[in-house]
């Protein structure tokens, strides 16, 4: 007996010939076939995002600071540090924030930007990684990188159960790396740059999910401004109209994806900026130090002898506010 005879019972209907031939029966091979099938799925992604994202009013609570921003952004800061220092999948992150976001708008919360928030954000950041990650540290390994308050693994874990609660248990999000990659391929059909546009895109959306500006946008407006930012860094691309991306696929907002867009160039340089200062302050310390050192070898001895005084002035004052701070 032959093995696919042997195997012949195990078949749903279909005649074994044409499953051993190597052709995949009512399966087309057609990559027209293929994309229709990909964009009809993003299509869907498209329109279940609501889904999974807090209500229209969430970024109003922050405006009228019925919920503290500062708080948020300092949580989900947090939240960053660990995906770094993990080596965490930025998917993980972002998923971190979805839950946190998620569960803010349906439960009120304390207002305080305490120990509540941080043990939100473990136990946000805890569920997101037992879904992303393959390797996933305990409890006590989650909690490092400047964590203000540190939990007990049986607190987190029943924190972990109401996040479940209020989140109907729905942790499979729908998030704007559900759609990086397919609008880098319509951005750029011949593939040359894609890898470099999912890469700098995934940056883009990550250095802004402090923001919460951002909350007034769902996932695919997200992932198409991002992946339009990250265009503007490749000088052999054709410039490309953010106005244009509506046509990437049915059911994306024009007027979303443009302000978006705005907000998110101006937030880029910004960074940019900040960064560029970073590097000069250095370069400007040197400088100073080198004036000081010049001028100072041609003073007399009574500008050492006050500037003697200052060092032991500045070492009380340090010494009494460490005395402060400690009590």
């Amino acid at each position: 007996m032959s093995y696919s005879d042997c195997l012949s019972d195990l078949l749903c209907g279909e005649e074994s010939s044409d499953i051993f031939s190597g052709e995949s029966p009512g399966c087309s091979t057609d990559l027209e076939s293929h994309d229709f099938v990909e964009e009809s799925s993003i299509a869907s992604f498209i329109e279940d995002e609501r889904n999974f994202v807090p209500g229209f009013d969430y970024l109003s609570r922050f405006q009228s600071q019925s919920l503290d921003a500062s708080a948020r952004e300092e949580s989900v800061a947090w939240i960053l540090k660990v995906q770094a220092y993990h080596g965490f999948q930025p998917l993980t992150a972002y998923l971190s924030v979805n839950y946190l976001d998620r569960f803010l708008y349906s439960r009120r919360f304390p207002q305080t930007d305490g120990w509540p928030w941080q043990l939100l954000s473990a136990a946000c950041l805890s569920l997101a990684a037992k879904m992303e990650e393959p390797l996933v540290p305990s409890l006590l390994d989650l909690q490092v990188e400047g964590a203000k308050y540190i939990f007990e693994p049986r607190t987190i874990r029943r924190m972990e159960l109401l996040v479940l609660s209020v989140l109907d248990w729905r942790l499979r999000s729908i998030t704007p790396f559900s759609f990086t990659g397919f609008f880098a391929c319509k951005l750029d059909p011949t593939g040359a740059y894609i890898g470099f546009l999912i890469s700098r895109a995934t940056e883009i959306i990550l250095s802004n999910i402090k923001e919460a500006s951002f909350l007034e946008y769902w996932p695919s407006s997200i992932a198409a401004a991002a992946i339009l930012c990250a265009a503007n860094d490749i000088p052999n691309l054709p410039l490309v109209n953010p106005e244009h991306a509506e046509s990437w696929c049915d059911g994306l907002s024009k007027d979303k994806i443009i302000s978006c867009y705005r907000l998110m160039q101006d937030l880029v340089l910004d960074n940019s900026r900040r960064k560029s200062t970073k590097v000069l302050l250095p370069q400007l310390r040197v400088t100073i130090r080198a004036r000081m050192r010049s001028s100072g070898s041609d003073s007399s001895s009574s500008s050492s002898t006050s500037s003697y005084k200052r060092r032991k002035l500045n070492n009380c004052l340090w010494v009494d506010d460490d005395k402060g701070n400690s009590e």
